[in-house]
């Protein structure tokens, strides 16, 4: 028997909780050994847990965690060109290269996810306008397939399987390493203009406006805001500040200033969670940001803001929440709208709701992103919400749009299959590298992303 440990695991959300088979191999050697075995039915890849829902847990099999297959195996420093394996965390990778003149060319808005991780779930960020996603800056991975074989994908070879497993979600095989482009920067630091945005269409042109002139964009929304204020919101667009856009008395432009770490050290009571503390935090955070431009602030206070909250999870209790996030097309604004509607009307706020520009579509064929708006919330579950969820998922479906398999734990297969024309080629090439459908997770079962495209519970 292979060692490893019966726990209970939940994406970030918390939600749901299932008994799981943990492994955590330290070699090669011992990852193709159990990959291989026939100890468990299936197995899936985990790396630090930051997905959501249930894409990194698998009741009655097996979750491999990779964070022990974590080395970097090499660096050009003239090119910024990284080779590490799959369990490197981005933060590593920032504590490594950025000292160095170097940044993540993408990131997420937690530093806390493993390479392996950004590629399997093809991870976007602020800049996607621009930039597009994390697999634009892949030049290369290998796949640890249910045979004990290793695939060597590209976009020149092996590229379907290469764009499988962009987004793929951890179901074509194990990601070992990969060799990734980092981004050159002149300091750690971010120049920031901001503004308050008085309602939803303010904020849509702003975004829009935005593109051109800022790497970066975002904006938080107040989702308990309505009438008049529907949609209202605090932009802030930023761009890496070069040396020269420093205080003249810094010395070293890659070094900032730690701030306090702080815990959410137990899980908030369910009253503490309201629809009046939500507004009222919301009220704060529009008050407290007024319109600045030129402002510097270090790049973990910009991309990174919750990191420095360790558990913040806690926050939602017990019940635990589910990040929801839709895309929409650049004519289907209104899907927005309707949906900030129907969460002010059932009273159902979020401390954290992010709208983002999105660019072009990208090449994975589960990749999420496509060009348009994103709007991201964090939305408790609470007795009675699951119509309203269901009700989510019919609107964006209806005006075009797809949910994010990182986030996803409510929506129903039928749905989440018409979101993506590409399912089918998906499912073909899984077929093929994994043909007994060794690697599957709870979420992949419930929304029957394999090849025999059933759902089960």
């Amino acid at each position: 028997m292979i060692p490893h440990a019966t726990q209970q695991l939940s994406g970030w959300g918390r939600t749901p909780v299932t008994e799981c088979d943990v492994y955590r191999p330290e070699s090669l050697q011992a990852l193709e050994a159990l990959v291989t075995s026939d100890e468990q039915p299936n197995i899936i890849a985990r790396g630090l847990g930051r997905s959501y829902g249930d894409a990194s847990v698998n009741d009655g099999g097996g979750v491999v965690l990779a964070t022990r297959l974590n080395r970097m195996l090499s660096f050009d420093a003239d090119a910024g060109v990284v080779t590490c394996e799959a369990g490197v965390g981005l933060d590593e990778l920032v504590n490594a290269f950025l000292p160095k003149g170097w940044f993540l060319p993408v990131t997420p808005g937690t530093k806390f996810v493993t390479v392996g991780g950004a590629i399997a779930n093809d991870v976007h960020g602020k800049n996607h306008h621009r930039d597009g996603v994390f697999s634009n800056f892949v030049a290369w991975l290998d796949l640890l397939l249910a045979d004990g074989s290793v695939l060597h994908c590209s976009r020149d070879e092996n590229a379907d399987a290469f764009w499988a497993t962009v987004g793929g979600a951890g179901l074509t095989g194990i990601i070992l390493t990969a060799q990734i482009q980092l981004l050159q920067v002149e300091s750690a630091y971010m120049k920031i203009d901001s503004r308050r945005c008085k309602d939803l269409d303010e904020v849509l042109a702003a975004l829009s406006e935005s593109d051109g002139r800022y790497r970066y964009s975002v904006s938080w929304v107040d989702v308990l805001a309505s009438g008049a204020h529907l949609g209202r919101s605090f932009l802030a667009n930023g761009d890496h500040a070069s040396r020269d856009d420093l205080p003249g008395n810094t010395t070293n432009p890659f070094a900032t200033r730690d701030k306090r770490k702080l815990a959410v050290p137990i899980e908030f009571p369910s009253w503490a969670l309201n629809s009046l503390s939500i507004k009222i935090f919301n009220e704060a955070i529009y008050r407290t940001h007024p319109t600045r431009n030129n402002q510097i602030e270090s790049y973990d206070s910009y991309f990174y803001p919750l990191d420095r909250i360790h558990n913040w999870n806690r926050v939602y209790g017990k019940r635990g929440f589910t990040q929801y996030q839709a895309v929409f097309p650049p004519d289907q604004t209104e899907g927005i709208r309707e949906m900030l509607e129907k969460l002010s009307a059932a009273s159902l706020g979020s401390y954290l709701s992010v709208l983002k520009r999105m660019g072009p579509q990208g090449e994975g064929m589960l990749s999420f992103p496509f060009e348009g708006y994103t709007l991201t919330l964090d939305l408790p579950f609470r007795k009675g919400a699951e119509p309203l969820f269901e009700e989510l998922d019919r609107l964006v479906l209806n005006r075009g749009g797809r949910l994010y398999l990182a986030k996803d734990v409510t929506t129903k297969a039928d749905v989440f299959q018409a979101m993506y024309p590409r399912l089918d080629e998906f499912r073909a090439v899984k077929a093929k590298l994994d043909p007994h459908n060794r690697f599957s997770s709870r979420q992949a079962r419930r929304l029957g992303l394999c090849s025999n495209g059933k759902a089960a519970n």
